[in-house]
């Protein structure tokens, strides 16, 4: 065994040891979502056989939608249940940290809605101006996050290397939406064959599948590593600067 294996069972030991409710806790949070992600399948099923002998929209969007956060459930848990979330986080102080853990959050809500957005467009054909309008928003907040983190965290590489991921997807994201676009909605779209614009369309809704649970993964890591300095300690950093 080795050491930081040992120190992150000690840890856990004497974290059962003298706060148990915190370990029940954790538990019965970890059921829970196990269980959400059980049922989320089972009704994924059940609207995916349903698709096939009746043809409706709304059925159509939220099986897409549901498909997403159940994407995104199973990362979280994949998270919660890995060795990393085992061992005791080293905290990194930035006093910058919760308005970066909003900004994850925000950009996390920003892309999924965009996923809603895009599968009533894919599936009806109506609302292609608040697509491109969310699509605008998740662009500009997926890039000042990724600028963000590698800015500020350049040495922390459970932050800075989903930050990297983030932005090539980003990227890919872009291009294929930009593909998918003048495939549906512009005449070069007759030009071309039916599986590049199935490919196309495809692509775009994978990425943005991918460029979600990125996101999660970063605001699940930002909240678990970051914490801003102590209030007291950023007070005698005031008073040093004022005194220079």
């Amino acid at each position: 065994m080795t050491a930081p294996l040992r120190a992150s069972l000690m840890v856990t030991c004497l974290n059962d040891l003298f706060f148990p409710e915190v370990g029940v806790s954790i538990v019965r949070l970890l059921r829970r979502l196990g269980v959400a992600a059980l049922a989320m399948v089972v009704v994924q099923g059940i609207l995916g056989g349903l698709r096939v002998v009746w043809i409706d929209e709304i059925m159509a969007i939220v099986h897409g939608c549901l498909a997403q956060a159940f994407f995104a459930l199973t990362v979280g848990l994949a998270l919660f249940t890995s060795r990393e979330w085992a061992e005791e986080p080293r905290r990194v102080e930035l006093p910058d940290a919760a308005r970066l853990q909003r900004l994850c959050v925000l950009t996390t809500g920003l892309i999924y809605l965009q996923g809603i957005f895009g599968a009533v467009l894919r599936f009806t054909g109506s609302g292609l101006s608040l697509h491109l309008l969310f699509a605008g928003l998740v662009a500009l907040h997926a890039a000042l996050l990724s600028a963000r983190i590698l800015k500020l965290l350049p040495g922390e590489r459970k932050l800075f290397f989903p930050a990297i991921l983030l932005a090539g997807l980003l990227l890919a994201q872009l291009a294929l939406g930009l593909g998918s676009y003048l495939a549906k909605y512009s005449s070069l779209g007759s030009s071309l064959p039916g599986w590049a614009t199935v490919l196309l369309t495809t692509g775009h809704v994978v990425t943005g599948a991918l460029m979600l649970v990125t996101s999660l993964a970063l605001t699940l890591r930002c909240y678990r590593l970051l914490a801003e300095p102590d209030s007291s300690l950023r007070q005698g950093l005031l008073a040093e600067q004022l005194t220079q």
